[in-house]
């Protein structure tokens, strides 16, 4: 009888509140933003990787962006098409905090291990107008020579 009412004791009582955490619908998919720059603060964990991005002072769409080559994903993304839309972030702050996919889908993609002062870019989707935090979701992860396509598994 003691464990009943103790159960339902906890049960009454107010849970803590839960953190947010907003799915690609929180984000503008209609205006890709190009960045690049110097990852900090990296975090290599679930519920997804995520570091904050000091943004090259120089910060210039690629000549090249629209023609790099995407690989191809497990859900529809129509990644050419994203690419030569891109477009610079309108906000001019020097840190945007970085949102890639989950653990296991880096892995599955097998991107290496970004770290603390590795060099980075990426086309991702950023708040409708730009309101708000500074935060990128990552569509596309340029390391290196190497694209990645975060959306989904590798097809």
């Amino acid at each position: 009888m003691q464990r009943r009412f103790l159960l339902l004791a906890a049960a009454a009582l107010p849970l803590p509140p839960a953190l947010a955490h907003h799915g690609w619908s929180s984000f503008d998919q209609g205006r890709p933003v190009y960045l690049a720059g110097t990852a900090r603060k990296v975090a290599w964990r679930n519920p997804h990787v995520e570091f904050d991005l000091e943004v090259a002072p120089d910060l210039r769409l690629p000549a090249d962006l629209a023609r790099r080559p995407v690989p191809a994903q497990s859900s529809p993304v129509d990644g050419a098409g994203l690419l030569a839309r891109a477009e610079l972030p309108r906000r001019k702050d020097k840190v945007w905090h970085i949102e890639c996919a989950p653990l296991t889908r880096m892995e599955a993609w097998k991107v290496a291990e970004i770290r603390n002062g590795d060099a980075v870019a990426m086309v991702g989707f950023t708040f409708a107008g730009e309101q708000g935090e500074a935060i990128l979701r990552v569509e596309y992860l340029f390391v290196g020579a190497a694209s990645y396509g975060l959306r989904s598994s590798p097809a």
